[in-house]
């Protein structure tokens, strides 16, 4: 049983501590850990649904998801992360599944695109995402698209 308690909720009904909160952790990870400068506020975050775990008051895993025809054709998942102080305890896996389930729920869709970093294929491909491009360069770090398809019944 997990130890997070997970929000879920549209851009307009964050409260603006919750999106400073986002926001700050998105800019360590994103911006900071990673050594990349971009611009992390893409205007995507105002059509988004913002799925957040959370322990206590601490951000621990986040990902925003975007409905068809926003970044990709199919529904999409994005700025997936786990805070520093708490990797390696599974929240990365637990965060995806919860993600995959809002996503194919909210949308009624069976496809999840992805754009995710190279190094993290295997991660991706063990939670049933398949590599469909090459490998191309964003904000110098190589990437790679993935997509996810649930089996229907």
């Amino acid at each position: 049983m997990s130890s997070l308690h997970w929000t879920y909720k549209h851009f307009n009904l964050l409260t603006t501590q919750e999106l400073y909160t986002i926001l700050s952790l998105r800019s360590e990870v994103f911006v900071v850990e990673q050594n990349c400068v971009y611009l992390d506020t893409d205007n995507k975050d105002l059509d988004a649904w913002h799925l957040c775990g959370w322990q206590g008051e601490v951000l621990v895993a986040y990902v925003r998801i975007l409905a068809p025809g926003v970044s990709y054709e199919e529904a999409s998942i994005g700025r997936v992360l786990t805070n520093p102080a708490f990797r390696k305890n599974g929240y990365g896996v637990e965060l995806m599944n919860v993600a995959i389930e809002k996503t194919i729920n909210q949308f009624d869709v069976y496809t999840i695109k992805i754009g995710a970093q190279l190094y993290l294929l295997n991660f991706y491909s063990n939670l049933g995402f398949t590599q469909t491009s090459e490998v191309y360069m964003e904000d110098g770090i190589p990437h790679i698209e993935m997509l996810f398809e649930k089996e229907t019944a």
